[in-house]
């Protein structure tokens, strides 16, 4: 007999749904979306911009609610669960920098231009490169987690500073969803959401399957340290 699928092998089928339904979105986003009258087909990189943004905000918001947790608790889990969400909201805000640049280099005629929304990303980029220069400073740890949940809970500070500075200091760079500016037409506005959503599937799976590993290796780390003190 074929032994049955265990449950904890769900963040594998949901990042491999999550895959296919990101491949499902690109004929909304080649297709169906029509190609933008100033920039031509390079804004389509806008529709792999924006689900990144989001996802990178969110993955600091699970660092700061985990940290929030952890130091309340102190389970360790929640501790694991920081570590892997201030881990893609690193990797995620360095791929938002970089598609944002390709952005503002055909829409703006730069690479990079200290805009308020552009800035304020660049802080939360350096505010988790530190959080993980932290995890690897030697410490016991848990002293290394908490000092790393309270940097976790003040860099989540800049998230809302990210989010609204379009809308609360003059900006070049569009509040995509807002109505004042335009907007997005419908059919640009369906193939965004789908991706955010499709993109949402895969980041699921990679916080889960992150948060996991990095119990495993605690986990390793501990065992090896038991083994050479009864050495």
């Amino acid at each position: 007999m074929k032994p049955a699928t265990s449950f904890a092998s769900w963040p594998a089928w949901l990042g491999l749904c999550g895959g296919f339904a990101l491949a499902a979105c690109q004929y909304l986003i080649y297709i169906y979306a029509p190609v933008e009258s100033t920039m031509g087909v390079v804004q389509k990189i806008f529709y792999v911009h924006l689900p990144l943004a989001w996802w990178a905000l969110i993955s600091g918001g699970v660092a700061c609610v985990a940290g929030i947790a952890y130091l309340h608790d102190r389970q360790t889990r929640w501790d694991h669960l920081a570590h892997a969400g201030a881990e893609l909201a690193f990797v995620l805000s360095t791929l938002v920098l970089i598609t944002g640049s390709i952005w503002a280099r055909h829409s703006w005629g730069v690479w990079w231009t200290w805009d308020p929304r552009l800035t304020t990303a660049l802080v939360l980029w350096f505010l988790y490169a530190g959080y993980l220069v932290l995890r690897h400073l030697d410490l016991p740890a848990p002293r290394r987690a908490v000092l790393c949940s309270v940097v976790g809970i003040v860099a989540f500070l800049d998230v809302p500073l990210v989010f609204f500075s379009a809308r609360f200091w003059r900006s070049i760079h569009p509040a995509v969803f807002a109505s004042e500016q335009g907007g997005l037409d419908p059919a640009m506005r369906v193939a965004a959401t789908a991706s955010v959503l499709a993109f949402g599937l895969v980041w699921w799976s990679l916080l889960v399957l992150r948060a996991r590993s990095i119990a495993l290796e605690a986990r390793g780390t501990a065992l090896a340290a038991r083994l050479m003190d009864d050495e």
